[in-house]
């Protein structure tokens, strides 16, 4: 399995039921397009990624259902929508595979982090299987087991 990777200028949020639900393949890195108010939201901490997934769609790639509060004293003069569509910031590269592993290959596209790159908001979005019920019970039964190795190993 592949280790969780810190994101060294500060983690925002954190897809936690994206771990739990698919098998992560491969990441990518996406930038956003934020309007004022999000990015003061984002500093507060205000987001929530649980049920959002990435939309491939005429090109582009979409963040759906991420949800960011907005801040009463950042958003007085605008109608603020907290789950908006955001468009994803990718090479055509990047797109392309996105694209090809998602129509052909079958694997869904989700959104497993926000966070700070110096001055810049970077969401990292994976390219992922879904889990059925069985691969959760191994996965909980693998996970225990290692504790109680390191258990055994620290008496």
């Amino acid at each position: 399995m592949a280790k969780q990777k810190k994101h060294p200028t500060g983690t925002i949020a954190l897809n936690k039921k994206a771990k739990h639900d698919y098998f992560i393949e491969q990441t990518f890195e996406a930038g956003i397009a934020l309007s004022g108010w999000e990015v003061k939201s984002l500093r507060a901490g205000k987001a929530q990624l649980v049920d959002s997934y990435v939309l491939l769609k005429d090109g582009e790639a979409w963040l759906m259902g991420a949800h960011f509060t907005p801040l009463p004293q950042a958003s007085t003069h605008v109608i603020a929508d907290p789950i908006r569509t955001r468009k994803l910031l990718l090479k055509k590269n990047e797109l392309d595979k996105l694209f090809g592993a998602v129509q052909q290959k079958g694997y869904a596209c989700v959104c497993t982090a926000l966070y700070w790159k110096q001055h810049l908001v970077k969401c990292e979005i994976a390219l992922a299987k879904g889990k059925k019920e069985y691969d959760k019970r191994a996965v909980e039964k693998d996970r225990d087991w290692a504790r109680e190795k390191q258990r055994a190993m620290h008496k």
